[in-house]
């Protein structure tokens, strides 16, 4: 039986935050759904292509702590 690195804390922790990050990062964006919603059709769609890409920003710095403990 072979021993690996002992599993942290981190792991569990960060996979939460990811979770609590697209919860909150949806129920802003449907907070703002009726402004959205008014906009012409394919600014709408560029809007939510964008709104759809960005929540993935803060995930790098995120993913990194949890594999090193380090945030940058």
């Amino acid at each position: 039986m072979s021993r690996g690195i002992a599993p942290t804390w981190r792991k569990p922790a960060g996979a939460l935050g990811i979770v609590l990050l697209i919860l909150v990062w949806v129920v802003l964006v449907a907070s703002f759904s009726a402004e959205i919603g008014a906009l012409p059709v394919l600014i709408q769609l560029l809007v939510y292509i964008v709104l759809g890409i960005v929540w993935i920003l803060p995930l790098k710095p995120l993913l990194r702590w949890m594999e090193t403990g380090r945030w940058r």
